[in-house]
């Protein structure tokens, strides 16, 4: 038996258990609130990890470990922006999130919520959210498709292009028949292995380096000059720049969802403390896999080739290298997670928005919720057929998007969101205001100032703030019934955490 047969064997039972949790979720699945937002019945525990799980990709195994393996710590400021900006949106956005889309009609996705939020009759903001939703995630699910492909064809030789179909029919799968429920037991089932994956990888690794274990911080100066200096050569600017990552957190419908699913305000700070934790310890584990990748590699340098010609693959070559082939085949098994549990979330969330915010909300008004719930799921067909034909290429211009699609949510929609559930004042005006602006300045910034090194969320998100305000100071203030659903959604989020500190 070859080496990678007992990891392929792993993978294939993996893939199996998904469609398996998928097929039971289809069960509990009776109506289109239930396949799109799990009839808002998650409790803490799945809340914090299928977050966690959908926030982060093949990036966390792959690109983290490899970035730090390639300049040392110094690569570690965007970890510590997305930490501090995941803790604010738990904090400030998740719990006032969830009260809010209940009591604005039930909202069951974010254009639903805007349009209810400012009293927009004319569905002005639905349009344009939805569209925003789609063009970007369309290519942010081509992305994870390609991961997907790039992973089985590394492991097993497969053709990319049988190997991006495998990938993309087991993911389709799960999330077609069980929709939100499947994806987020899957993601809690996904995050427990990138977890275990995270944490067992740096200390198999630590222990393999053996006798000059103890050394490692003077190894890795020594290969890597500068490399223990979290500062470096990193100029404000590019400090800066890295933590601005954290400003997205405000505006991803993938993970904004999570808070909408919740069973209630009461699980909120359960679920954050669970979440900031796994996500600590897995962050942590990514830069400690590429750090000690650093000194071990120096003391093996006959197995160093594929590192050296990709530090991306670090993660998977010291697993290969360091474990018995059917636990790496389980450790390996991660980074597939990690791909699919992002892929998944954004599938459901473009299939929500095209069944709710386009069909239902211009077709079809009266549609039932069977027919809502099949709908649902051509959709994902559709947008997954769509990501695979962008994803046949996977050299193609549009994948160069990605760099910025966590930019273009994040202005787009998190300015929008914070303010929303904090200012009363604000009107449709300044929603569509922010929400343009911001897009827009991501997208101008990033083809026309990407010199000057300031990442394009950073001037995205303050001029969409500002939008925001002037619009809003500038229009009419909003309606009586616009402000009433405000304040009782206020008033029954203050009430409800009065109630969890009081111990109720």
């Amino acid at each position: 038996m070859s080496q990678l047969n007992p990891t392929l064997i792993t993978f294939m039972f993996y893939i199996m258990a998904m469609i398996g949790i998928g097929l039971y979720a289809y069960k509990a699945t009776t109506n289109f609130d239930d396949y799109i937002l799990g009839g808002r019945s998650l409790g803490s525990v799945v809340t914090a990890l299928s977050a966690g799980a959908s926030d982060m990709s093949g990036w966390l195994l792959m690109g983290l470990p490899g970035a730090i393996y390639l300049s040392g710590l110094s690569e570690a400021w965007i970890a510590i922006g997305l930490i501090i900006g995941a803790w604010l949106n738990w904090l400030l956005v998740a719990g006032r999130l969830r009260v809010h889309t209940e009591v604005q009609h039930n909202a069951l996705t974010l254009p639903d919520y805007f349009t209810s939020r400012f009293g927009d009759s004319k569905k002005v903001l639905r349009i344009i959210s939805a569209v925003v939703i789609l063009i970007f995630f369309a290519i942010y699910c081509a992305s994870g498709m390609v991961a997907g492909a790039r992973l089985f064809e590394s492991l097993f030789g497969w053709n990319y292009t049988t190997a991006l179909w495998i990938g993309a029919i087991a993911t389709i799968s799960y999330v077609c028949i069980g929709g939100f429920l499947a994806i987020s037991w899957t993601d809690t089932f996904q995050a427990g292995l990138m977890i275990f994956a995270l944490l067992l990888a740096p200390i198999m690794t630590y222990i393999a380096i053996g006798d000059n274990a103890a050394h490692v911080g003077a190894i890795v100066e020594s290969v890597r000059p500068h490399a223990n200096n979290l500062i470096s050569d990193l100029s404000t600017v590019a400090i800066l720049s890295s933590m601005a990552w954290g400003l997205g957190y405000f505006g991803q419908p993938h993970i904004l969802v999570r808070f909408m699913a919740a069973d209630s305000v009461k699980s909120i700070p359960a679920a954050r403390r669970i979440g900031m934790t796994w996500m600590i310890l897995c962050l942590g584990g990514a830069v400690a896999v590429g750090y000690i990748g650093i000194a071990y590699f120096h003391a093996n340098p006959a197995l160093s080739a594929m590192v050296t010609a990709n530090p991306e693959t670090i993660f998977m070559e010291l697993t290969k290298i360091l474990f018995n082939p059917w636990v790496a085949g389980v450790i390996l098994a991660a980074i597939l997670a990690a791909v699919m549990s992002t892929l998944s979330c954004q599938l459901l969330v473009c299939s929500s928005t095209l069944t709710e915010d386009i069909y239902k909300a211009f077709i079809r008004k009266n549609a039932s919720q069977n027919e809502l719930v099949w709908v649902g799921r051509l959709m994902v067909i559709a947008i997954a057929i769509l990501a695979i034909l962008l994803a046949l290429n996977p050299n193609s211009k549009v994948l160069g998007l990605v760099a910025y699609a966590w930019a273009g949510f994040g202005a787009a929609f998190g300015p929008l969101i914070i303010l929303s559930l904090f200012w009363r004042r604000m009107t449709i005006n300044g929603a569509i205001a922010g929400m343009v602006v911001g897009a827009v300045t991501v997208i101008v910034w990033k083809n026309t100032m990407a010199a000057t090194g300031i990442y394009e969320i950073i001037p995205g998100f303050i001029l969409a703030t500002i939008s925001i305000i002037v619009f809003s100071l500038l229009s009419k203030a909003p309606s009586k019934d616009v402000t009433a659903r405000f304040d009782q959604a206020n008033d029954l989020y203050e009430k409800e955490m009065q109630e969890l500190k009081a111990g109720k």
